[in-house]
């Protein structure tokens, strides 16, 4: 079970889970950032390239700080507490941009670095985030998807409530397309 702790405080937002803190990107975490963003592994269903230049991922990360001012949200450093390094980012992100038919909807998602995968940081983080998506932003809906062959990621999902409802076609093939609502969370 996570505890919200001041998101509406951008400068001291954070989630905090048993082994988890899940807080706002710095300027700092851009060389872990490119670690996970620039590993072909993590990057393999994503449907884009791995970066291959530290500054790309200064700039996701300049990106993903502007969400935080335009929609109040957006993804969030996964920083493991025992060895207080970041190890991948999870959280939901505000779609502007039309997908699947929807507009203006939370999405949740998340990515980690290899040697963290298997060890439950993605569940944990995941519902981290569905509690504070459903409690402290009242929504009644989040959205999810993933790669048809990221089993991982769909177990994930499955795992946590979110019901395949489609598919949605994507340059490197298709992905399904889930929902979770307020009243089918735990």
């Amino acid at each position: 079970m996570s505890r919200f702790l001041d998101w509406t405080n951008l400068k001291n937002m954070y989630l905090e889970t048993e082994r988890l803190i899940l807080r706002k990107f710095e300027e700092t975490d851009a060389e872990r950032l490119f670690l996970l963003d620039s590993n072909p592994e993590v990057m393999k269903y994503i449907g884009i390239p791995p970066v291959s230049d530290l500054n790309e991922s200064r700039q996701i990360i300049r990106m993903i700080r502007q969400q935080y001012s335009d929609h109040g949200v957006g993804r969030l450093a996964v920083i493991e507490k025992e060895s207080r390094l970041l190890i991948g980012w999870s959280g939901l992100k505000f779609l502007t941009l039309e997908t699947n038919g929807y507009k203006n909807v939370y999405e949740l998602g998340y990515r980690f670095l290899p040697e963290y995968w298997g060890k439950g940081y993605a569940l944990e983080s995941v519902h981290a985030s569905l509690d504070f998506g459903f409690r402290d932003l009242k929504t009644d809906m989040i959205y999810a998807y993933a790669h048809c062959e990221n089993k991982s990621s769909l177990h994930i999902l499955e795992k946590s409530g979110f019901v395949k409802t489609g598919e949605l076609a994507e340059p490197d093939g298709i992905c399904f397309w889930y929902e979770l609502s307020r009243e089918n969370y735990r």
